[in-house]
C-alpha cells in the first residue's frame, strides 16, 4: 500500500466524527497515559511496602469489587444526573483517591482506599460510552468505539513503559502523576464537553427516563443474554493477565519472557486496530461476534501447546485479533439494544459483566492450575469461547443486520447543552 493510500485511509477513518467526540477521545487517552495503580499495585505492595502476596491479592480483589459496585451506580447517575456530571465526579474523586493511596500506610487504610479507587476509576466508563453513543451517528459508532479502544491501548502501552521507570524512582511519584493526569481529564470534560443526555420527548410528553430503571434492564432478556455472553468472553480475556503469567512462571519462564509475549497484544492493537476497523465497520455484527469469540477461545487454547516465548506470542496474536474485533462490535451492540433514555444503565450493566469477570478470573485460573494443571485452563478457555460463539449465533438469529433494533427515536429532542 502506498503512502498516499495510507493517508487516505487515515483521513477516512477519522473524518466525519463530531468535535465533542475528539475531546472525549483526548480525555480517554490522557487518562490511560497516566495509568499506574492497576499496573503496579502488586509490586508496590510487595516490594515497596513489604506486604505478602496474599495481602496484595486481597487489595487487588477489593479494587475489582469497587468496580463492580460502581458499574451500576454510575450507569444510573449517567441517566439521571447526566453524562457530564458523572464524568466530573468520577474523575475528580479518582484523582483525590489515587493521590491519597500514595500516602496511606496502614494495611486497612490501603485496602479501603484501593476499594475507593476501583469505584471511581470504573465509574466513568458507562458515562463515556453513553456520551459517545449520544454524540456519534449510528453508522459511525463502530468506528468511534474502535478509535476509543485504540486510544485506551495506546495510552496503556506508553504508560506501562514509562511507569516502570517511574516506579524505580518513586512509587508515590507514580500515584501523584496519575492523580494529576486524571484531574486534567476532569478539566477537559468541564471546559470542552457539553451535556449530551437526550432531552424529554418531542411534543411535551413525559420523558421515558423514569420508565427505564434497573428493573427494565434486568427484564430485557435479550440484552441480559448479551451481558452473560460478554461475561464469558471477558472471563477468557482476563486470563491474559492472570492465568498466563502464572502458567508461564510455573513452566520456568521469567517475568521478562511474559512481558515480551504479552507486549504483542498492545503492539498489535496499536498497529492494526484502525485498519481492522475499516474492514469490519459495515459487516454483520452477528458474524463478527461469533468469529471473535472463537478466535479468543482457541487463541488461549493454543497456549496449551506453547513451549517457547515465540509460540506464546503466536497464541497472543490469535486472541488479540479476537479482542480487536469484539471490543467495538460488542459495545456497538449494547448501544443498539439500549433505549435512548436508558443508555447509562445499559452501559453500566455491560460494564458490570467485565468487572465481575475481573473478580472471578483470578479465582478460576488459580483453582484450575493448582488442581488440574495449566493445560486444563487453556482447554476450558477454548470451551468457553466456543460456548460464547454458539450463544451469539442462537441469540442473534432474529437481530436485524443493520442498527435498527432500537429506533433512534424522534423521542429524543436535541441533546441538552450545558454551558462549560
Amino acid at each position: 500500500m502506498s503512502v498516499a493510500s495510507l493517508r487516505r485511509a487515515a483521513r477516512e477513518t477519522v473524518s466525519g466524527l463530531p468535535r465533542e467526540f475528539w475531546w472525549l477521545w483526548t480525555s480517554t487517552l490522557v487518562n490511560r497515559l497516566g495509568a499506574f495503580v492497576a499496573t503496579f499495585m502488586a509490586l508496590y505492595l510487595t516490594l515497596d511496602r513489604g506486604y505478602s502476596a496474599s495481602y496484595a491479592g486481597l487489595v487487588a480483589s477489593l479494587y475489582g469489587l469497587g468496580g463492580v459496585v460502581s458499574s451500576l451506580g454510575a450507569g444510573v447517575m449517567a441517566d439521571r444526573l447526566g453524562r457530564r456530571p458523572t464524568l466530573l465526579v468520577a474523575q475528580s474523586s479518582n484523582a483525590v483517591f489515587v493521590a491519597a493511596l500514595g500516602f496511606v500506610h496502614d494495611p486497612v487504610a490501603i485496602a479501603a482506599v484501593a476499594f475507593l479507587v476501583g469505584m471511581a476509576s470504573n465509574a466513568s466508563r458507562p458515562a463515556v460510552q453513553a456520551m459517545m453513543a449520544d454524540i456519534v451517528r449510528p453508522e459511525d459508532r463502530v468506528r468511534a468505539f474502535s478509535l476509543n479502544y485504540w486510544a485506551i491501548n495506546l495510552g496503556f502501552a506508553v504508560s506501562s513503559t514509562v511507569a516502570g521507570f517511574i516506579a524505580e524512582f518513586s512509587y508515590r511519584a507514580g500515584f501523584l502523576i496519575e492523580a494529576g493526569m486524571t484531574m486534567v481529564c476532569a478539566i477537559v470534560v468541564f471546559l470542552k464537553l457539553p451535556e449530551s443526555r437526550p432531552g424529554p420527548s418531542v411534543g411535551g410528553k413525559e420523558s421515558r427516563e423514569e420508565a427505564v430503571g434497573l428493573g427494565t434492564v434486568l427484564r430485557d432478556r435479550r440484552f441480559m443474554a448479551v451481558v452473560g455472553l460478554s461475561f464469558l468472553v471477558a472471563l477468557v480475556f482476563q486470563q491474559g493477565s492472570v492465568g498466563l503469567p502464572v502458567a508461564m512462571g510455573r513452566a520456568g519462564f521469567t517475568p521478562a519472557d511474559y512481558g515480551m509475549a504479552i507486549a504483542v497484544n498492545g503492539v498489535l492493537i496499536v498497529v492494526l486496530q484502525i485498519p481492522l476497523t475499516r474492514f469490519i465497520e459495515h459487516r454483520d455484527p452477528r458474524r463478527l461476534l461469533i468469529v471473535s469469540s472463537l478466535l479468543t477461545g482457541y487463541g488461549f487454547g493454543l497456549t496449551a501447546f506453547a513451549g517457547s516465548v515465540g509460540t506464546f506470542a503466536l497464541a497472543v496474536c490469535v486472541w488479540t485479533l479476537g479482542e480487536m474485533v469484539n471490543a467495538p462490535t460488542q459495545t456497538g451492540l449494547v448501544v443498539q439494544l439500549s433505549p435512548v433514555q436508558g443508555r447509562g444503565r445499559y452501559q453500566g450493566m455491560y460494564t458490570l459483566s467485565w468487572s465481575v469477570a475481573a473478580l472471578v478470573a483470578p479465582l478460576m485460573s488459580g483453582a484450575v492450575i493448582d488442581h488440574f494443571g495449566a493445560g486444563w485452563l487453556w482447554g476450558l478457555c477454548a470451551a468457553v469461547g466456543t460456548a460464547a460463539g454458539i450463544g451469539y449465533a442462537v441469540l442473534m438469529r432474529r437481530l436485524p443486520t443493520q442498527q435498527t433494533a432500537r429506533p433512534e427515536a424522534p423521542a429524543t429532542a436535541e441533546p441538552e447543552v450545558s454551558p462549560a
